[in-house]
């Protein structure tokens, strides 16, 4: 192992030495805080750590949602929130991705304007009503400046060979991304900013003084003035506060011949969330049957779930088409019993942005900017 104490003057003076800011985490979040540090401080050394060789949460490992508000989603959030809160978040969400499109270009990240539905199932009690879409237009109107955002769509059966569903919600403001060239591109631009990375070198704790925060590594000790954490799912290692992790599944099939899917989609409630990628569908969800066990930090997959989802892609998804399942994988969100984010100052040279709530790709580069201006 070779320690930062063995490191070269050569090394230690480009990486580590009188470092301004050091951010733990290189996801969203974290590679979007450095960038506006560093157009606000255009002078200072920033340097971000990450433990994995990539971003260990769930920024290059989820389903490619920029995910503002679905008609169903905010149904059911306004039945137990305070409607200004409900409407603050999605304008924070739909505000995110305008921040984030600020940062990197849309066809950089391959986004789509491609429409989302809320697919409602033949067996399933349909809550919504015409006043309930009426009113979630004039909110939306308000926030985005678009009229109309919501519709019903009772053709959606017919359009994408669905099996057992009664109608559907569009959001035609609704996109996707691709989420490793997502980080790329931020990853980029931080470079351009003259930001440092290294990967493979884990924060483990903490200690402040006046002047200083000290950080253990598995490698030595790194100083630095001011400190950023941003590790979502795995933030109960730096705050005692109303954040767990939850592991999502996903998988993907293969290529399928004249597939009709084209966009996003939310199911149950938002409970399983699918897509195409070009000719592949993606299907992610399932947590809630077994959420206990789903509020991990542990990688991995459930028979249980897995079976399930390739239940929903026999029977509801792809009914007339035969499909393999090309890979499977799962990433660590973190959430809470609210949907905002925490974003704070845990000291004086310390803030904290974590609990993204599954939201990372609309609100991360946000929650980035707001932790900049905290300094």
């Amino acid at each position: 192992m070779l320690r930062i104490d063995n490191l070269s003057f050569w090394e230690k003076s480009a990486y580590l030495k009188n470092l301004d800011f050091l951010i733990i985490g290189s996801g969203i979040v974290g590679l979007s805080t450095a960038i506006f540090l560093k157009k606000r401080f255009k002078n200072s050394r920033v340097l971000v750590i990450e433990r994995g060789y990539l971003p260990t949460g769930a920024s290059t490992k989820n389903a490619g949602f920029t995910c503002f508000g679905s008609p169903t989603e905010l149904y059911d959030d306004l039945k137990t929130i305070k409607d200004s809160v409900v409407w603050d978040t999605f304008s924070n969400r739909y505000n995110g991705l305008n921040t984030l499109f600020e940062l990197v270009s849309q066809d950089n990240i391959e986004y789509q304007n491609c429409k989302s539905w809320d697919i409602i199932a033949s067996n399933e009690k349909n809550e919504i009503t015409i006043d309930f879409i009426d009113y979630i237009n004039k909110k939306a109107f308000e926030i985005t400046g678009h009229k109309n955002i919501y519709c019903e769509d009772s053709s959606i059966s017919n359009r994408f060979g669905f099996q057992g569903i009664e109608t559907s919600y569009c959001n035609t403001l609704e996109g996707s991304i691709h989420t490793g060239k997502l980080i790329q591109q931020l990853y980029k631009q931080a470079i351009n900013h003259d930001v440092n990375v290294i990967f493979g070198i884990e924060a483990l704790k903490m200690t402040s003084n006046e002047n200083e925060n000290i950080i253990e590594t598995p490698f030595g000790e790194i100083k630095t003035i001011n400190t950023i954490i941003a590790t979502n799912g795995f933030a109960k290692n730096w705050i005692k506060e109303d954040i767990l992790p939850a592991r999502a599944q996903v998988l993907i099939t293969n290529e399928i011949p004249d597939l009709k899917i084209r966009g996003t989609f939310h199911f149950d409630k938002g409970y399983y969330y699918f897509r195409n990628v070009g000719n592949r569908v993606l299907l992610g969800g399932g947590r809630n049957l077994d959420v206990l066990g789903e509020t991990t930090e542990e990688f991995g997959l459930s028979n249980q779930i897995q079976l399930q989802l390739k239940n929903l892609l026999e029977n509801v998804i792809l009914p007339s088409n035969s499909f393999k399942i090309e890979d499977s994988w799962s990433g660590i969100m973190g959430v809470g019993k609210t949907k905002s984010p925490i974003i704070k100052k845990i000291n004086n040279n310390t803030a904290i942005g974590v609990r993204m709530g599954g939201m990372g790709v609309a609100i991360g580069s946000q929650v980035g900017k707001k932790l900049a201006d905290l300094f």
